[in-house]
């Protein structure tokens, strides 16, 4: 059975009201194109007008030039291994090194360069190096700092890591001048920081260093009040070899506890390197309990015959012990803080200059011929807005309804509100 076939179907109406709606709408496109037509000179005037004052204002902005320094930052590379091969003759202590530079290598280096860059202190001091508060014409060091970050920008790149420092200025080889010594007052800051691994075990081992010569200095000058006191200046060598050797032994049993608190604070109690430092402990423990005879982990006394060695003696032979004590505390950390500066200045400057900032020869803002077209064409709009906006009110005050509204609305306005 053939299935029989509607003549009659409801698309008919939908093609109509499709066809009514694109009438429509290519009606109020012609009824625009006809009401900008009749309207032409007012929208001409208008479009000239805006070009005109958008010209002046154009030439009236200020002029800035862009000047940019390329920097590239140093890599945070370890220099611990090489350190550790040198200090192979130094026992226990070598390891000390890896107190100050263990873990404090930073993940994106060139963004916490940025950050010093773009700190207070920079720019505030070049703000007072160009006297930029007269320059921006502010009364108060904030303004001023504002108007300057406004003009300077400074971004690390996400491909190649090298800094960026752009920096707009009305004068052009002060826009040069001020991008280079933007540098300069970096390298300022950054002289009084340790900011490199190199430049932080530099300055831990430069203060342990001073510490230990301030105890050996009072350490001398206990052992010369000794020596006034009980007349004793010379000890039999077996004693003074037994004393060296229990000093040099507590210094290296201090180190490695110094080191072993210091791995705490970053590694778990199951850590290779924080067992291996315990079982190093052990062995220098055992060793000092055996050359000192105490049962003490720290060898404070000696074990020495009273009958063997005098009163006055004993006490020449402790203040020779904390003496030689100091002194190699004293000597270890001194080459630790040498090869610290060794690595420092290997490293090289903090940053380096790739490119240089020069003179711009180009002005970078501002865009006369862009504000002066941007300009125009929303003039342009503007004004066929506010003619079609004008037209629609028109059409709708001819209706008699919306005139007698209007006119309520005048009289219920010119009426004073009740103040009773």
């Amino acid at each position: 059975m053939n299935p029989t076939i509607q003549t009659d179907t409801p698309l008919e109406p939908m093609i109509d009201e499709r066809d009514d709606a694109n009438a429509e709408t290519e009606s109020s496109a012609l009824d625009l194109l006809i009401l900008v037509l009749e309207r032409k000179r007012f929208i001409a005037r208008f479009v000239m007008g805006a070009a005109v004052v958008a010209t002046v204002v154009a030439f009236l902005l200020p002029v800035r030039y862009e000047a940019k320094v390329v920097l590239l930052p140093p890599a945070q590379n370890s220099s611990i291994s090489s350190m550790m091969g040198q200090l192979g003759g130094l026992g226990a202590l070598g390891s000390l090194a890896s107190l100050a530079g263990g873990g404090l290598g930073i993940k994106n280096p060139a963004d916490m360069y940025v950050s010093f860059l773009t700190s207070r202190t920079v720019e505030d001091a070049m703000i007072q190096r160009f006297d930029l508060m007269k320059e921006y014409k502010e009364k108060r060091m904030v303004d001023t700092r504002k108007e300057f970050e406004k003009r300077t920008t400074v971004v690390a790149g996400a491909k190649d890591g090298l800094i960026r420092i752009t920096l707009e200025d009305g004068d052009r080889k002060r826009a040069a001048e001020m991008a280079n010594a933007y540098v300069d007052e970096f390298c300022k800051l950054s002289a009084s920081l340790a900011i490199t691994e190199a430049a932080r075990r530099r300055l831990f081992f430069e203060q342990q260093v001073q510490q230990a010569k301030d105890k050996l200095t009072e350490a001398e000058e206990a052992m010369t009040k000794t020596e006034q006191s009980t007349g004793v200046l010379q000890i039999d060598s077996q004693a003074r070899s037994l004393v060296e050797s229990a000093a040099i032994l507590r210094a290296q049993v201090v180190a490695k506890q110094v080191q072993i608190e210091g791995m705490r604070s970053f590694a778990t109690e199951d850590n290779p390197n924080l067992l291996l430092a315990k079982q190093e402990l052990a062995a220098l423990q055992s060793q000092l309990q055996h050359v000192a005879g105490s049962e003490s982990d720290t060898g404070s006394d000696i074990n020495l015959s009273k009958g063997r060695v005098t009163q006055s003696g004993m006490e020449y032979l402790r203040r020779f012990r904390d003496l030689k004590y100091q002194e190699t505390v004293f000597e270890l950390l001194a080459k630790e803080f040498e090869i610290a500066k060794l690595d420092e200045a290997r490293e090289g400057s903090i940053v380096q200059v790739v490119d240089a900032a020069v003179a711009p020869d180009k002005k970078s803002s501002p865009h006369r011929t862009l504000i002066v077209i941007a300009s125009t064409v929303l003039a342009f709009f503007t004004a066929v807005f506010w003619v079609w906006l004008r037209k629609r009110l028109d059409a709708s005050f001819d209706v008699p309804e919306n005139r007698r509204r209007l006119r309520a609305i005048k009289h219920f306005w010119k009426i004073k509100p009740d103040t009773a």
